[in-house]
């Protein structure tokens, strides 16, 4: 059996600078974000509020979702994100 995954989106604020990423660790990735050693690009722009997320059965999954996300214009990204979390607000809580 393979490894649960998840894709999420990064925000630095409402419209700010956005970072897509996937992990199996969801948590870990987040925590690694907020302490400068998640991504360089993430720690220079400030990205750090976790504002959009899915779980998939398999991480190949979730890396075939990022790879397709990560090409999608900006506006289907901030469309997707305001969806479900219409206001930006980070939804890391959601992971305790």
């Amino acid at each position: 059996m393979g490894r649960r995954g998840y894709v999420y989106i990064l925000a630095s604020q409402k419209n700010g600078t956005l970072y897509t990423g996937v992990t199996s660790d969801l948590a870990g990735r987040i925590h690694q974000h907020r302490t400068g050693t998640g991504s360089k690009f993430a720690a220079r722009y400030g990205v750090m509020r976790l504002v959009w997320f899915d779980e998939y059965e398999l991480i190949v999954d979730a890396i075939a979702r990022e790879k397709a996300i990560k090409k999608w214009p900006r506006a289907w990204k901030i469309k997707l994100i305001e969806e479900h979390n219409p206001h930006w607000h980070d939804i890391s809580w959601h992971l305790l």
